[in-house]
């Protein structure tokens, strides 16, 4: 490492030098794109009742002009729903009975939760509280012979 290069202070007070600013922040941009291409083709458009059906062990849900979308989701228990903020302000994923929580999502950050039992789960922002979906999980599916 050249003690010459410009000293980039990165969040929680970390510091680094050899990337420039513009490296640093395009990677949380790719990964979004990336993760989004894919999702787009990873999950369909409707299924049964209306609600989007996810395909093997993981769905996504995009946070969008304030909005959870799709909702809403079926999944079956044991599946991970990863919930990608495509917003430019920040979002929370939490639970309306608090059994989870992403905590602050900023722009294109991402949040994943395995979805352990069956139920019917209602989530929120707490920052924007009249944005509101759910998530239905079934029961684990029967293993494919």
């Amino acid at each position: 490492m050249d003690e010459s290069e410009p000293l980039i202070r990165l969040k929680r007070g970390r510091h680094m030098r050899g990337m420039n600013a513009r490296q640093i922040g395009l990677r949380p941009a790719l990964l979004a794109l990336t993760l989004t291409t894919g999702a787009s083709a990873a999950v369909p458009a409707s299924g049964a009742n209306g609600a989007a059906p996810a395909s093997g062990t993981n769905a996504i849900v995009h946070i969008k002009d304030f909005k959870f979308a799709p909702t809403p989701l079926t999944v079956h228990a044991g599946d991970t729903v990863t919930f990608l903020n495509d917003d430019d302000e920040a979002h929370t994923v939490t639970a309306t009975d608090k059994s989870f929580d992403s905590e602050g999502l900023d722009g294109a950050g991402s949040w994943r939760h395995a979805f352990a039992k069956a139920g019917t789960y209602r989530y929120f922002c707490e920052l924007h509280p009249y944005m509101k979906a759910t998530i239905v999980v079934l029961p684990a599916a029967a293993p494919a012979n």
